[in-house]
């Protein structure tokens, strides 16, 4: 038996005991390993998927362009597909996501836009608005949408969760799934709540993402979001492939505990997992109390360690971003020798003038600037006095006409060597988030000096 094309060995993805990286867990944990797809990735499945369907339904035509806006994986997955069809790619993303996978997708002649990542959905330059753009300037274009695109959804509820039922005998008491398109969560559960209504659905989401709080009160809370690190899951919007209503529980994992326990998978199971699947372990291990011997949890592996090998599998760039370093002064030890180190911001709206008074009145050198409470730039004392000085006028103008990029947010538990490193001086401060108490703080290099030297 040979198959016709790689296309034909999508799906029947093996299921793998997890032993020694769920001590402590009562039940047994089986990974459903999608890194056996030919794209490394869970992804192949819908991709596939959405192009047949977009084919059936005349969107896609003989020497079409497929153009989409992806974090890596479902674009290689397209790209895949495309070389077997003679299709054109053209894909965006975000430049949070790794370098190994935009290589991937160019390797299969895809052409690749990078955009930035910590802009509005409906801005211009998100990848989605960049991609929505391409497809209507791109003669023969069809736009993918993954996030609003049924097929995706669809590809789970026919391929995988069949698959887990099947290899699990019908005895599969818990799925837990990284979130992200909301394809796999919605699709697989949704066919698996069918077979059996008391099987539990868990959503793994990130800090950053509006999930979590949009399944608990069905309400978008811009609040939520702020840039993460961990890629694949959470989400700034709600795409339509969510149902809501088959998902039980989502649990939200920090980008450290996330990036820390993807290294621990490869090394205790010897299975090379991306960071989403260190995510769902790690958010399994924060539920454990709630699950017994009885209990056999299905956890999604959704894409192959070597899309992170110079992120996650890389010393310097895991200690650049304070998940290595365990002993020392943290971020939590600053916060806790200041009183006024609480979180202030001006809102981008507000004038310059405005900003300055905040400033001088908290004896502040710096500010975050907000948009609906969202953190989306900064400013410094010595930036707006400058353009004060050059111009007295211009003090009527909006912060959001000067604002520089906004500070980045570490956790709490960031050692202060890290956060020395972050700190320069075209960036002043740095944010912390503690995210168990779900509170906010600013960090200065003069915060870091005083506590070196208590």
């Amino acid at each position: 038996m040979y198959y016709q094309n790689i296309l034909e060995t999508i799906g029947n993805t093996p299921l793998i005991k997890l032993n020694r990286v769920c001590e402590g867990i009562k039940a047994t944990v089986l990974a459903k390993v999608e890194t056996f797809n030919p794209g490394n990735s869970i992804k192949d499945r819908m991709a596939l998927k959405m192009i047949e369907d977009a084919e059936k339904a005349g969107l896609l035509k003989p020497g079409g362009t497929i153009v989409e806006g992806t974090s890596g994986n479902t674009g290689m997955g397209l790209a895949i597909a495309a070389v077997i069809k003679g299709y054109k790619c053209v894909f965006t993303t975000t430049d949070k996501q790794s370098k190994e996978k935009m290589d991937a997708m160019k390797a299969f002649g895809a052409e690749v836009i990078v955009c930035p990542t910590n802009v509005d959905a409906e801005d211009p330059r998100s990848y989605y608005s960049v991609a929505k753009r391409l497809s209507k300037e791109i003669p023969n274009a069809w736009y993918v949408n993954q996030y609003d695109n049924l097929s995706n959804m669809q590809a789970h509820y026919e391929q995988t969760g069949p698959e887990i039922w099947k290899q699990t005998e019908g005895k599969i008491t818990h799925l837990v799934v990284g979130a992200g398109t909301g394809g796999t969560i919605t699709g697989a559960g949704k066919f698996l709540k069918e077979k059996n209504p008391k099987i539990k659905i868990w959503g793994i989401d990130t800090y950053g993402s509006v999930l979590k709080k949009y399944h608990e009160t069905g309400k978008l809370d811009k609040n939520e979001i702020y840039p993460y690190i961990t890629e694949g899951i959470g989400e700034d919007f709600i795409p339509r492939n969510y149902d809501f209503s088959v998902i039980d529980h989502f649990e939200k994992v920090t980008d450290r505990d996330a990036a820390l326990m993807t290294r621990e998978i490869v090394r205790k199971e010897a299975i090379w997992v991306g960071y989403s699947g260190g995510s769902a372990i790690a958010g399994l291990l924060q539920m454990k109390d709630q699950l017994t011997e009885k209990d056999l949890v299905v956890v999604i592996f959704h894409d192959h360690g070597t899309r992170y090998l110079n992120k996650i599998f890389n010393d310097d760039w895991m200690r650049e971003k304070g998940f290595l370093d365990k002993k020392g002064i943290t971020a939590r030890d600053v916060v806790a020798l200041r009183k006024n180190i609480e979180l202030i911001s001006v809102d981008k709206k507000e004038t310059i003038a405005s900003a300055v008074k905040l400033m001088t009145e908290n004896d502040f050198s710096q500010l975050p600037v907000t948009s609906d409470g969202r953190v989306v730039g900064s400013v410094n004392e010595n930036q707006l006095l400058s353009k004060v000085l050059q111009n007295p006028a211009i003090k009527n103008h909006t912060v959001e006409s000067v604002m520089l990029e906004a500070f980045p947010f570490v956790d709490i538990t960031t050692t202060v060597e890290s956060l020395s490193k972050m700190i320069t001086a075209e960036r002043p401060a740095v944010l912390v988030k503690d995210f168990k108490a779900d509170r906010n703080y600013i960090i200065t290099r003069w915060d870091i000096a005083e506590a070196m030297m208590r």
